[in-house]
C-alpha cells in the first residue's frame, strides 16, 4: 500500500486547511450553505496563496514517488519516436502531414505537392530526418508550432484551415488556457502574414469557396457560442458581417464547409434539438435558408450528397426513433415529413455520423457496444441509389474503429483508424474501389512492443436494476493467474460520449508493472445506443454511478482485482462519477483520481450567469426552476454529500485558466472533505495547474510529466511503486522476480 517519506525541513507538515465563511441561500424552501464560497475569488491573493499552499502540501506529501515520476517520465519518452510524421493527407493538391521532433514541445504543420493526381497512394517520408532535413522532397512548412509558442507558458493551436484554392492558410491560437483564440491568415505564396487579426473567437475558421471569406463564431459571457461572422480578408475585425445570432439560451452554434464545398452550414443545436441553415455557393442570391425548423426533441445532422447524378442533402435524424435514422431529400428545405429512409431506424443499431463522398458513403455506427464503419456504394447512373451496402470487418473482440481525415469529396479511398487496447492506433486506406484495406501507419511504440504480451476482455457486469453494463480490460497475458491483480477503473458516462477501447502508451508503465487496465461504459455514456445516454442524465443520473459501482464490484467478484488495490478515475463530468462513488462505495478503491472535476454541479445548475450552464439543462437539469430537480441533484452532488467518511485516498487535479470546470469546484470540494473527514486529511490532495486550460498543460514533455505524476500516484495506492516492469516478449508470470506484485 501506499508509503511515505518524512517530510524536509522546507515541505509543510500538515495540510491546508481553508477558512470558513458561511454563505446560504434559500431555494424552495430549503437552505443551503457553503462554506467556501470565497475560493471563488480567482484574483485574490487569499485564493492564490491557498492554491500554492494546496500544492506545496501534495508534492511534500508525493516526494518519496519523485525518483519514480522521473521513471516513468522517461518510459514514455524512451518508448515514442519523438521525431516522427503522420500519415500524409491528400487535399486536392498537396498532401498534408504533422511532424514532431525530438527535443520540441511542439510539431510543424507541412505539406508537399501531388505529383501524380491518380495515384492515392501516401507518399513514404525518409528514415530518421532532423528536424532541419524535409521529411518528403518539396516539403513546405505551414506553421511553426515550437516557434510560435516560444515565450508562452501555455499554447494550443485551435485549428488550422487551407483556402479551397490552397492559397491561403488560417490558423487560431490560444496562450492562455481559456479557450478563446485569435485567427491570423497567410499568403502562402509570398508566406507572409497578413494584417488580418481577429480575437476572441471559439476555435478555428471556415472558408467559404471563394476564399475571400471567412466564417467564425464567438461566445456570449456564459461561454456559449451564439453568434457566426463573415470576415472579409483584408479588413479590420470591426466591419465584420454577424451573420446568425442564437438567442435562445439552451443552444450554441457552428459553421462549416461541406465536403462537396458546395454549401456552407451554420448548425444550431442543444442537448435535444438542432437546426441547419445552409448557404448554397451556386446560388448566394438566395440567402442563408433554414433547411428545417427546429422541433423540441428532433435532433438531426445535414451533409451534401450526390447520388444518381442528383444533388441531395442526406439527414441522420431521431424523428422517427431513438438510434437514428438516415434520410434523403432534395438539396433545398425540407420539412421531416418529406424526409426519405435511406437507411431505417434500428433499435439494435445507433447510427453517429455519415461522410459522403462521390462514389460512396462511410457510416460510422456502433451496435452491442462496438464500433463499426459501413460503407453504402453508390450509383452513378440517372435514378440509380445505393448499390451495395455493407460492414468493413475486424477480428477483434475489442476494439475501436472509424473515417478520420477524408477531406476530398471525389476520394476513391476511406481513410480510417484502428485501435485497440493492446493494438497501437493504425491508419488505413480502405479502397471501395477494390474493397482491400491497406495498412498504412501503426504508432511505433519503440523498446520492443509485442501486443501479443497482452489480453483483452469484454465482461458485462449486472446492476441492481438487471441492466448489463460492459467492460473493456486489457492486462499482461497471464496477469490474473495466480489471484487478483491492481487494477485502474476508468468512466466517464456523459453526455453521450463514448469511451471507447484505446491504446495508450503511457499506460504500458501500469500494464508491465502487473496491473490491469479497464473501462466502464456507464449509463449516460453513448456506447450501447442513445437509450444508453437517456438513461443516464437528468432523473436518472445516478444510474451513471451505480453502474461504476457495479462494475467494480464485478471485477471484485470474479477475481479481476481487489479493493486495496483497486484505483478509480474519471476527468471532467467523469470527475462527478468519482466524487461520487467516494461517497457511494469508499470501500471498494484504494484510491481516486478526479480530473479538473464537475464536483460542485448544484451551485453551478443554480447560477444561469455560470459558463455553460444553460446550455446544459438538457444534461443535468435546471435545479432553480424544479425543486424535484434541485432534490435529486442535492442527494448526488459531490460538494453537497460530503460525509464524516470513510473515504479512500483522493487527487484531485485541475487548471486555474479552465473555463469549462472552474478551478474552485475542486478546490472547495477538497476543503470540504478536510474539515469533514479528519484522519483523511493528508491524504486528500489537490494539485492545480497555475497556467493550464481544461485539457491540462500543453506541449507533450509537459503532458507527459504531468501524467507521470498521476500515474506514479496511482501505482503507489496499488502497492507496485517499488515493482520493476517486465520487458516485451518476457514472461508474465506473477511470480517471477522483476515483476513480483
Amino acid at each position: 500500500m501506499a508509503t511515505d517519506s518524512s517530510p524536509q525541513a522546507d515541505q509543510p507538515t500538515q495540510p491546508p486547511l481553508a477558512a470558513v465563511r458561511t454563505t446560504s441561500r434559500e431555494i424552495h424552501g430549503r437552505v443551503r450553505t457553503d462554506d467556501y464560497e470565497w475560493l471563488r475569488a480567482k484574483d485574490s491573493e487569499e485564493v492564490t496563496a491557498h492554491l500554492a499552499a494546496e500544492n506545496a502540501w501534495t508534492q511534500a506529501r508525493t516526494s518519496h514517488l519523485a525518483d519514480l515520476r522521473e521513471r516513468l517520465f522517461e518510459e514514455i519518452r524512451s518508448r515514442t519516436r519523438e521525431t516522427d510524421l503522420s500519415v500524409p493527407t491528400r487535399n486536392r493538391g498537396h498532401w498534408y502531414y504533422a511532424r514532431s521532433f525530438e527535443g520540441r514541445e511542439y510539431g510543424a504543420t507541412c505539406r508537399v505537392p501531388v505529383s501524380d493526381p491518380d495515384d492515392w497512394t501516401p507518399p513514404t517520408p525518409a528514415e530518421h530526418c532532423s528536424h532541419d532535413e524535409p521529411a518528403l522532397p518539396g516539403e513546405e512548412v505551414l506553421l511553426d508550432l515550437d516557434a510560435m509558442a516560444e515565450g508562452h507558458e501555455f499554447f494550443s493551436l485551435g485549428g488550422a484551415a487551407i483556402s479551397p484554392d490552397g492559397s491561403r492558410l488560417a490558423w487560431a491560437v490560444d496562450v492562455v488556457g481559456d479557450e478563446r483564440y485569435t485567427i491570423r491568415v497567410r499568403d502562402l505564396a509570398t508566406g507572409e502574414d497578413l494584417p488580418d487579426v481577429i480575437e476572441g473567437a471559439l476555435g478555428g475558421g471556415t472558408w467559404d469557396r471563394s476564399g475571400t471569406h471567412l466564417y467564425y463564431t464567438t461566445v456570449d459571457d456564459s461561454w456559449r457560442a451564439d453568434k457566426v461572422w463573415r470576415h472579409t480578408v483584408g479588413t479590420s475585425q470591426d466591419a465584420d458581417d454577424l451573420v446568425h445570432h442564437e438567442t435562445d439560451e439552451r443552444f450554441f452554434v457552428g459553421v462549416g464547409r461541406t465536403r462537396s464545398d458546395r454549401f456552407l452550414m451554420i448548425a444550431a443545436g442543444s442537448k435535444t434539438t438542432s437546426e441547419y441553415r445552409f448557404l448554397d455557393a451556386d446560388d448566394e442570391a438566395a440567402g442563408w435558408q433554414v433547411f428545417a425548423a427546429r422541433v423540441e426533441g428532433v435532433d438531426y445532422n445535414l451533409e451534401h450528397a450526390r447520388i444518381g447524378g442528383e444533388d441531395c442533402f442526406l439527414v441522420l435524424h431521431n424523428a422517427t426513433g431513438p438510434d437514428f435514422e438516415l434520410a434523403r431529400t432534395p438539396a433545398v428545405p425540407t420539412p421531416a415529413s418529406a424526409w426519405t429512409p435511406l437507411i431505417a431506424h434500428d433499435p439494435a443499431v445507433r447510427l453517429e455520423d455519415v461522410d459522403a463522398f462521390a462514389t460512396h458513403l462511410a457510416v460510422h455506427q456502433r451496435s452491442d457496444g462496438l464500433t463499426q464503419l459501413r460503407i453504402l456504394e453508390l450509383g452513378q447512373g440517372p435514378g440509380e441509389g445505393v448499390t451495395d451496402d455493407y460492414l468493413v470487418e475486424f477480428d477483434a473482440e475489442v476494439y475501436t474503429v472509424g473515417a478520420a481525415g477524408n477531406p476530398v469529396f471525389d476520394q476513391p479511398v476511406v481513410r480510417l483508424g484502428f485501435t485497440s487496447m493492446a493494438v497501437p492506433a493504425s491508419v488505413y486506406d480502405y479502397d471501395v474501389r477494390t474493397r482491400e484495406l491497406h495498412l498504412l501507419r501503426r504508432t511505433p511504440v519503440l523498446g520492443g512492443y509485442d501486443a501479443d504480451d497482452y489480453e483483452e476482455h469484454r465482461l458485462w457486469a449486472v446492476v441492481e436494476d438487471g441492466t448489463r453494463v460492459p467492460v473493456s480490460l486489457v492486462a499482461r497475458k497471464g496477469a490474473a493467474a495466480d489471484g487478483p491483480v491492481p487494477t485502474l477503473l476508468y468512466g466517464y458516462g456523459s453526455y453521450e460520449t463514448s469511451i471507447d477501447p484505446y491504446f495508450s502508451i503511457a499506460r504500458l508503465s501500469l500494464l508491465d508493472r502487473g496491473a490491469a487496465f479497464a473501462i466502464a461504459h456507464v449509463r449516460g455514456g453513448g456506447e450501447m445506443g442513445r437509450r444508453w445516454y437517456d438513461d443516464g442524465k437528468l432523473l436518472r443520473k445516478q444510474h451513471t454511478f451505480s453502474d461504476f459501482v457495479a462494475c467494480a464490484q464485478h471485477l471484485v467478484d470474479v477475481g479481476w482485482s481487489s479493493p486495496d488495490t483497486l484505483v478509480a478515475e474519471g476527468a471532467s463530468a467523469g470527475g462527478l462519477l468519482m466524487g461520487a462513488v467516494a461517497t457511494r462505495a469508499p470501500e471498494l478503491f484504494a484510491g481516486i483520481v478526479a480530473g479538473v472535476p464537475f464536483v460542485d454541479n448544484l451551485t453551478t445548475m443554480l447560477d444561469a450567469s455560470l459558463p455553460l450552464t444553460v446550455t446544459e439543462y438538457d444534461e443535468w437539469g435546471n435545479p432553480e426552476a424544479d425543486p424535484e430537480v434541485y432534490d435529486y441533484i442535492a442527494a448526488y452532488a459531490p460538494y453537497d454529500t460530503v460525509t464524516s467518511g470513510p473515504y479512500p485516498p483522493i487527487l484531485a487535479e485541475t487548471s486555474v485558466n479552465d473555463t469549462r470546470v472552474l478551478y474552485v469546484e475542486p478546490a472547495k470540494w477538497v476543503a470540504r472533505l478536510r474539515a469533514s473527514v479528519p484522519d483523511r486529511r493528508p491524504d486528500i490532495l489537490l494539485r492545480t495547474e497555475m497556467s493550464g486550460g481544461h485539457g491540462g498543460v500543453s506541449g507533450r514533455y509537459k503532458a507527459w510529466r504531468d501524467r507521470a505524476f498521476a500515474l506514479s500516484w496511482m501505482l503507489d495506492r496499488m502497492g507496485l511503486a517499488d515493482v520493476t516492469p517486465l520487458a516485451s516478449g518476457a514472461p508474465s508470470d506473477p511470480a517471477a522476480p522483476t515483476a513480483q506484485v
